[in-house]
């Protein structure tokens, strides 16, 4: 793609990143095919190719974001199912990623998505907000449908539908703490709290716990850590986004540096995405560059960690598995086959539903700011895992799994859950023997 920034314009670090991102793009339109948005939309416009025509205009010509502009930009779920299509290797990711900032910026929402948006920034990151914040739901839940229909709180009675019906209790597993092994050790990992997947689901990381410190792996919850950025991140808002990282950055270092790290355990993708590219996110930060580029090296997803512990062959257990693979994971991270492979492994039969390279609608916040175009992707995928026909639906991002949730009676749980029930853990909440 031809671009014509000026030289005032590339002397900003991130326009001249972006400019270098939208030269490689070639108008193939390949990316069209893969688009979740522009499958459900068939608007150009809501594709990765329409998109980066718009970022180009808004960037090009050094002008504020407009309502066109930030409506379709609005509707990308940021899956990054475009990265994996891309002949050219257009880095769509970080483009978006610029142009949301920019639309931070320079845009002046509507007072009522302003206010959404700044709830949204202010409680979810933050557990013990969050879990306060569904309690509080568990109790004006039955007026969602009252509530939707006020334009001002449309976004609010969203929030209420996607509220579960119970709080777990929190978790010892989210407070401060090394877990020894069982056994000689093999190995030391720092394990990431994160924010919303404590409080929805304490499970998955007792979960990883026991299994990892089954086969000799010390397992460390640092004190202080907490959200990654990515949640706000993906809403713009950078600075927030950055304190995050670098609050993390320091925890884990200095973890790292007190009696070693083999590596950072995420096991939400989501979040094992933003991590590992924090080293991109504070590269132009002198004093946490190289510091972030190191944690970004640690990252690693649960299931890429085990990965190399070669666990043991276990029997077949009779029981059929829909694995679900979460954009971050297979379009972000490229992980696609390990997860498979430890299952079956474990002694589980996998089925991979049609279509498995679309979004499942959850994207972060998507759900609740996108809700229609959401709900049409949840319905599509729930359709095509069903026609598997498994007795339990598996997925290694706690944004897919509470998505997918509202929209089957099957039990859904992740991997690591299965995993730990197979190596002697306990059975996961839901799961029928």
């Amino acid at each position: 793609m031809q671009t014509n920034f000026s030289p005032a314009q590339l002397a900003d670090p991130h326009v001249a990143e972006s400019e270098k991102i939208l030269r490689k793009c070639v108008h193939c339109g390949f990316c069209t095919a893969t688009c979740p948005t522009y499958v459900v939309l068939g608007d150009e416009l809501d594709s990765p190719r329409g998109r980066i025509y718009l970022i180009k205009d808004m960037l090009e010509n050094g002008r504020a974001a407009d309502r066109e502009t930030v409506t379709h930009i609005d509707r990308c779920l940021s899956c990054l199912s475009c990265l994996t299509t891309c002949p050219s290797g257009v880095d769509y990711m970080h483009l978006v990623d610029h142009a949301r900032i920019h639309i931070e910026k320079t845009y002046k929402r509507p007072l009522k998505d302003r206010f959404a948006r700044a709830v949204l920034a202010a409680v979810l990151p933050y557990p013990k907000r969050f879990r306060l914040a569904l309690r509080a739901a568990r109790i004006t839940r039955p007026l969602a449908g009252t509530v939707k229909r006020i334009p001002w709180l449309r976004t609010f009675g969203v929030m209420l539908d996607l509220a579960p019906n119970a709080v777990p209790p929190a978790s010892a597993g989210t407070r401060p703490a090394t877990y020894a092994t069982k056994g000689e050790r093999r190995g030391r990992v720092a394990i990431l709290t994160g924010c919303a997947q404590p409080v929805l689901k304490p499970e998955i990381n007792e979960a990883a716990i026991r299994l990892l410190t089954g086969q000799g792996i010390e397992v460390v919850v640092s004190a202080g850590e907490g959200c990654c950025g990515a949640l706000v991140h993906h809403m713009g808002r950078e600075e927030q986004a950055l304190e995050a990282a670098r609050r993390n950055v320091d925890i884990w270092l200095k973890a790292a540096e007190e009696d070693g790290l083999d590596a950072i355990i995420v096991t939400a993708s989501g979040c094992g995405t933003t991590i590992k590219d924090y080293g991109h996110m504070l590269r132009l930060d002198p004093e946490y560059a190289e510091k972030a580029a190191k944690v970004s090296a640690l990252a690693k997803d649960i299931t890429e960690y085990l990965a190399g512990l070669e666990l043991p062959q276990r029997e077949a257990r009779g029981m059929t598995v829909a694995y679900h693979s979460a954009c971050s994971m297979q379009h972000g991270q490229k992980i696609t086959t390990v997860p498979k492979e430890l299952l079956k492994r474990a002694g589980f039969t996998v089925r991979e539903p049609a279509e498995g390279h679309l979004c499942c609608g959850s994207a972060g916040t998507y759900n609740i700011l996108q809700s229609e175009i959401s709900t049409k992707l949840k319905a599509r995928k729930v359709r095509n895992i069903e026609a598997t026909k498994p007795d339990v639906i598996a997925s290694g991002n706690i944004g897919c799994i509470t998505q997918i949730a509202t929209g089957t009676a099957l039990p859904i749980v992740h991997t690591v859950e299965l995993l730990d029930w197979a190596y002697g853990g306990q059975k996961p909440k839901g799961v029928r023997d």
